[in-house]
């Protein structure tokens, strides 16, 4: 785990993400995603489409005690489009209880080339494997399109996502109550791959090839290692942050479909991180819904 007031890293060709330790300046997040500051909508946009800033939105979240700790942004190949694309803001707000172990977050993702409505999330970020994790189904997810008064929508739906939290927290709580015998651990981490690589890719349990089925690049076994030792434990929660950080951020030992050696790609995109966040978030939520009953 890297220390120091600021983290930062590539995510491959296709976003640049920056996090920090402490709220992040303007000139931070001017380096890393630069369409924050767009100054224009993008020229595929209509007169319909209500152009304003997103800066200018945080600016006004800031004013509401709302500060940014992480930004990234999307790539593009066309020319002249990368000052509109897509881009992501993690927020936490300074009345919210901070955990010793997590902080909730919440998740505003916009573009001004007509990519993206903009859409707020909840989130829980765990410190000691700088996991960015995206809150399922019992979170709103709000999208707000380009009409109308921006400004005020988007800062009613950031105090709208803050009160989830509550039901966030009480669902992570139960998470971390709930042991898991290793064939349940084993059974999490086969679904998990199968959102990752498909069903197509997935291999029978233990990681073998099954006869008419190609493997996926790594076994479920794999995704159940530990980076760390505090991760060991056999919690619902533990195993959904070991299976979250290896999908997310790759770099295990795999074999490829034709026998080569790979090692496994993090997930790149502001999108793709986002619907494997979710979707994993929701798998663990109905393993809880199932050992509670």
């Amino acid at each position: 785990m890297q220390t120091g007031s600021t983290l930062a890293s590539r995510f491959g060709r296709n976003s640049h993400v920056f996090r920090s330790n402490c709220p992040l300046g303007e000139a931070q997040m001017r380096t890393t995603a630069p369409s924050i500051f767009a100054e224009g909508k993008h020229d595929s946009r209509s007169e319909r489409y209500t152009y304003i800033p997103t800066i200018e939105v945080l600016r006004a979240l800031h004013h509401e005690g709302f500060e940014p700790f992480m930004v990234a942004q999307s790539a593009s190949r066309i020319a002249g489009k990368s000052e509109f694309t897509k881009h992501m803001i993690r927020m936490r707000h300074a009345g919210q209880v901070q955990a010793k172990s997590e902080a909730h977050e919440i998740i505003l993702i916009n573009s001004h080339d007509g990519a993206s409505s903009y859409q707020m999330l909840a989130g829980v970020f765990r410190f000691v494997c700088c996991n960015g994790l995206v809150v399922g189904d019992i979170a709103n997810d709000i999208r707000i399109p380009h009409k109308g008064r921006i400004q005020d929508q988007v800062i009613d739906g950031a105090f709208r996502v803050l009160q989830d939290f509550e039901a966030v927290e009480s669902s992570t709580q139960e998470m971390k109550a709930l042991p898991l015998s290793r064939d349940e651990q084993l059974a999490f981490a086969e679904a998990a791959l199968t959102l990752r690589y498909g069903d197509a890719e997935i291999a029978q349990a233990g990681g073998e090839q099954a006869n008419s089925v190609p493997p996926s690049p790594i076994t479920a076994s794999q995704l159940l290692q530990a980076r760390r030792q505090e991760d060991e434990e056999g919690s619902l929660w533990m195993t959904f942050q070991r299976t979250q950080e290896h999908l997310i951020q790759g770099g295990l030992p795999g074999r490829s479909i034709q026998g080569r050696r790979v090692r496994t790609r993090a997930v790149e995109s502001i999108d793709r991180s986002v619907g494997l966040n979710r979707a994993l978030w929701v798998l663990a939520e109905e393993m809880r819904k199932l050992k509670r009953s």
